[in-house]
């Protein structure tokens, strides 16, 4: 297999342990171990102070398949495989359906891997645009057109990272009876699912929509857990989650016992856990709207719908790099810029979920009032 390199990735390898600001961070404030233990039942706690550091089950530990399956409507713990985080299950998926002489379609900004692990199995790939002129909606038609006679899946991700963008319920079940009248898989990922800022957005999770529907998760986004490394496919086709089980054996095999009871015990807690969650961006955002009204000169601001992170453009002219590095160097605030997507407009991605994006956003004015942006490149 052959695969260029993960831009993103890469980016955060150099900046992100070294920028003591990360105004770009994709995930929701990390839990202390203490906090996320005091929300655990006594059975619970028992099942961590008791956990013996051996070996799990291939598909996961089977109470947290059942909780997991709890959070999509039809689905039993049977149709939930769990995975080392979701690029893993990303990753198996992926290369389990798709291959030379296949097709793929894959709405664009978007995660790397969406598309490039789509293209390493030899699977060709067309790239659908987000376009911010459209506030970032997903173009049905577009879609539509971009099938092929050998398109065997359809890759989405919303809540969308990196615009934050979310169809409305009649665009997203359009999607999913197209997919379904052609026969093709839908790939839904999901991971932001539930960070939604009007609960009446939420979508119905693919899987829950038709048997071909693929949603991923993770305990990464809404659920503040990145550093335990969970995420799940969700489907109810038996056959691919028993051809992706049989793929799995040779990637991680299983989990990490820790992890699977940790997750277990934040998501029988998810209500407290989402509403911290859902908290935090509800206080940043409102810092966020009154910071691009003082400045409608220097970025566009397309407010998010759901997720922890934006794509606003620098209306300057600096090109996004240069800005960001500068940043950096000047104020120790790590933004993203959109070129680690390879896509043109000066856009950054600016993370929602820090507990210290008050200080962060203070530091980002304070460079944006000192001048440095006034001078012509």
């Amino acid at each position: 297999m052959h695969i260029p390199d993960f831009e993103l990735e890469r980016y955060f390898a150099r900046w992100e342990f070294a920028a003591p600001y990360l105004l770009c961070a994709s995930d929701v404030e990390g839990w202390r171990m203490a906090d996320l233990l005091a929300l655990a039942s006594p059975e619970d706690r028992a099942r961590w102070e008791g956990l013996t550091l051996g070996y799990t089950e291939t598909s996961g530990l089977p109470v947290l398949r059942e909780a997991v399956a709890g959070m999509y409507p039809g689905l039993t713990p049977d149709d939930v495989l769990t995975f080392a985080g979701a690029q893993e299950a990303l990753f198996v998926a992926m290369n389990v359906q798709l291959g030379p002489g296949t097709h793929a379609v894959v709405t664009w900004p978007g995660y790397q891997s969406l598309y490039e692990v789509a293209r390493a199995t030899g699977a060709q790939v067309t790239l659908l645009p987000l376009r911010e002129e459209d506030g970032w909606a997903l173009d049905l038609e577009a879609l539509k057109a971009a099938l092929r006679p050998d398109t065997r899946m359809v890759v989405v991700n919303f809540p969308h990272n990196p615009t934050g963008s979310l169809p409305d319920r009649a665009t997203f079940q359009a999607l999913c009876a197209l997919c379904e009248a052609r026969g093709i898989p839908l790939f839904s990922d999901e991971v932001y699912r539930l960070l939604e800022y009007d609960p009446a957005d939420t979508l119905p999770p693919a899987a829950s929509c038709f048997t071909k529907g693929v949603s991923l998760g993770v305990m990464s986004k809404a659920f503040g857990l990145a550093g335990l490394r969970v995420g799940w496919l969700a489907c109810r086709d038996a056959e691919l989650l028993a051809r992706c089980r049989s793929f799995k054996d040779y990637t991680s095999l299983c989990n990490s016992a820790p992890s699977e009871v940790l997750s277990l015990i934040a998501l029988k807690a998810r209500e407290q856990v989402l509403a911290r969650s859902r908290g935090l961006l509800t206080r940043n955002l409102a810092l966020l709207d009154a910071f691009f009204a003082r400045h409608p000169e220097t970025f566009r601001w397309v407010r998010p719908r759901a997720g922890s992170v934006a794509f606003p453009r620098l209306l300057r002219n600096i090109p996004v790099g240069r800005f960001t590095e500068a940043l950096i160097a000047r104020e120790g605030v790590l933004l993203l810029p959109g070129n680690v997507y390879a896509f043109e407009g000066n856009h950054f991605r600016l993370g929602l979920g820090r507990a210290n994006l008050p200080e962060a956003l203070i530091r980002l004015e304070r460079f944006v009032n000192s001048g440095v942006l006034d001078t012509p490149v």
